[in-house]
């Protein structure tokens, strides 16, 4: 990982944006770095006001992910997995609009399913398993989507600029 590189968003003409990327190898990436690329990540994507950001999102070649969702209550848990994989989807389905920071001013609407099952590893290397539904689920999905090199944009059969407020 290039400890120096400014990390800002690529943009969805992006060529790692479209590419499956590379696992995470625990024995190459020091556990205090990865926590350290979470942060900044934590800090680009709420800089952003966004709730998801994979690492291609910001030109690394990493399969790792951050995000926080608000649940019913309104609070907020952070996330950040390498390695993520969904091992169970559900079949009931749902149909919502989504955006992504490497797709500035446009959504779409994207059908995925409304619960899944996820695993990976947290920054300090241990195996978690996620149970997820709602908007978290849909956030994970579209974080692992990325990792694949697939952007919502790729999934929707419509999308559309979002009118600016002048």
């Amino acid at each position: 990982m290039e400890k120096h590189k400014v990390l800002t968003i690529d943009q969805k003409e992006s060529k790692i944006l479209h590419q499956s990327l590379e696992k995470v190898d625990f024995s190459e990436i020091p556990k205090k770095e990865l926590k350290e690329l979470a942060k900044k990540m934590r800090q680009i994507m709420k800089e952003a006001k966004g709730i998801g950001l994979s690492a291609n999102q910001i030109g690394l070649d990493l399969r790792f992910f951050v995000a926080e969702v608000p649940d019913s209550q309104g609070r907020c848990k952070f996330y950040a997995l390498a390695n993520p994989e969904i091992i169970k989807r559900y079949e009931e389905k749902e149909v919502l609009e989504e955006g992504c920071l490497s797709v500035p001013g446009m959504v779409g609407v994207v059908e995925r399913p409304s619960k899944v099952i996820i695993s990976g590893f947290d920054t300090n290397g241990r195996k978690v398993k996620i149970k997820a539904w709602g908007l978290l689920a849909r956030v994970f999905q579209h974080e692992i989507d990325h990792l694949d090199g697939i952007l919502f944009i790729d999934r929707t059969k419509e999308a559309y600029k979002i009118p600016k407020n002048d």
